[in-house]
C-alpha cells in the first residue's frame, strides 16, 4: 500500500535551499556581515549536496561566493524577495512510499502580518514552474503554516508549539482540535504532539519548535535547557521540559531528551536577540550548528549534538550576524528530500 508521509530531516535530501540577502531586504545596514556568513553555510552545504540560492540578483551573488563554493553543485534561481528565511517560505515536501514528492505551497504571512512576504509567497510556484523544484505542486495557500514551527520524525509524529499554530494572526480563530485535524488530513500525521510552555525573548516568529525542541534520531529530542533561575526565560523554559517528560513515543516510551546548553545572553541596542542551539540544521553526512563566539557553550552544544547524531559530523557557524534579524541558521535553510532537486 503506497503511504504519504512528512520525512524527518535526517532523511536523505537532494539538497537545500538559500534565499539570499540583499540591499532591499532588512540586512542592508549589516548586507556585508551576513553576506559572509550565507557564505560560510554555502560553502558547508555544497561540500555535500545541491544548494539552490534563490536571489534578484544571480551574478552578484556568483561573485560572492566563486572560489570559496563548491559551485558545481549550485544552482541560481532568479526571483524577487522580501527577505531571507526560507525555512518558512521554502515548500514544504511529502513524500509517498515511491519516492514521489509532494510539494505543499503554504502562505508565510511574515509571522502573524509583522513583516510584508508578498514576493516571497511567489517563491515556490515560480520553483516549480521553473522546473528548479520537482513534484507534484499542491497550493495549500489556504492555510497559514511555516517550515520553522513543524518537527517530523518521519514515522506520523508531528512536534510543534501552541502559541504558534494558535496564533489568531495566522489562521483566525481555529481551535486547536481544528487545526490538529487539518495538520492530521494534509501532512498525513498520525499524532502531534503539542508544546505550551517555552519562547525565546527577541523572537519574531511566536516560538517556533525550531527555537526550542528538536525531534532527533531513535526517538530522541534535543531541546534548550536554561538552568539559571535569575534568567526570565527559567520559568517557561523548566515548564516545557516537564511537559517533554511527559511525552511518549507510539509504543508508549518515554523519548530520550538531550538538554543544549543555553547561550549566554546577547544584548543589541538594550535589546536581546534570540540565541539558540536548537536551530540547527540536519544534513547528508552532517549537522550544521549555530555558534555565538561562546567557547564553552559552543563546545557543550557540539557534545550534545554528537549524541544526538552520531553518525554525522557536527559543523559550527558563527550565525551572531544571524540572531541581529531574529532568526538563526536552521531559519534561512529550507532542505529537500531526494527526488526534488536535479542536475
Amino acid at each position: 500500500m503506497n503511504r504519504i508521509y512528512l520525512p524527518a530531516e535526517w532523511a536523505p535530501q537532494s539538497g537545500v535551499q538559500l534565499t539570499w540577502p540583499h540591499v532591499h531586504t532588512d540586512w542592508a545596514y549589516m548586507l556585508e556581515e551576513v553576506q559572509e556568513c550565507f557564505t560560510r553555510i554555502a560553502t558547508e552545504i555544497a561540500k555535500r549536496e545541491r544548494l539552490l540560492i534563490v536571489t534578484p540578483e544571480p551574478n552578484t551573488v556568483r561573485q560572492q561566493i566563486e572560489g570559496k563554493v563548491q559551485m558545481e553543485h549550485v544552482r541560481f534561481a532568479t526571483c524577487d524577495t522580501n527577505d531571507t528565511w526560507a525555512r518558512d517560505h521554502g515548500a514544504i515536501t511529502l513524500l509517498d512510499t515511491n519516492g514521489m514528492p509532494i510539494l505543499l505551497d503554504f502562505t508565510f504571512n511574515g509571522w502573524g502580518l509583522k513583516f510584508p512576504a508578498d514576493k516571497d509567497n511567489l517563491i515556490t510556484p515560480k520553483l516549480v514552474r521553473d522546473k528548479f523544484l520537482h513534484g507534484a505542486y499542491l497550493n495549500t495557500k489556504g492555510f497559514v503554516l511555516e517550515g520553522g514551527s513543524i518537527e517530523s520524525d518521519g514515522k506520523g509524529t508531528l512536534l510543534t508549539t501552541s502559541e504558534c499554530l494558535l496564533s489568531p494572526n495566522r489562521n483566525g480563530m481555529r481551535k486547536r482540535e481544528e487545526i490538529e485535524d487539518y495538520l492530521r488530513a494534509i501532512l498525513q500525521a498520525e499524532r502531534i504532539l503539542w508544546l505550551d510552555y517555552g519562547y525565546l525573548a527577541g523572537d519574531d516568529t511566536d516560538s517556533h519548535v525550531d527555537t526550542l525542541a528538536r525531534l532527533c534520531p531513535d526517538d530522541t529530542i534535543a531541546y534548550v535547557c536554561c538552568t539559571d533561575p535569575e534568567d526570565e526565560h527559567y520559568p517557561a523554559l523548566q515548564r516545557m521540559e516537564e511537559q517533554l517528560k511527559t511525552f511518549r513515543t507510539p509504543d508508549g516510551k518515554p523519548y530520550r531528551l538531550l538538554p543544549l546548553p543555553w547561550p549566554d545572553t546577547i544584548i543589541e541596542d538594550g535589546e536581546r536577540l534570540p540565541a539558540t542551539y536548537a536551530n540547527f540544521l540536519v544534513m547528508n553526512g552532517a549537522v550544521l550548528y549555530p555558534t555565538y563566539a561562546q567557547p564553552i557553550n559552543d563546545a557543550k552544544a557540539k557534545k550534545v549534538l554528537t549524541q544526538a547524531f552520531p553518525d554525522r559530523e557536527i559543523v559550527g557557524i558563527d550565525c551572531r550576524p544571524l540572531i541581529r534579524q531574529h532568526g538563526s541558521l536552521h531559519c534561512i535553510t529550507m532542505q529537500y528530500p531526494e527526488g526534488v532537486l536535479s542536475d
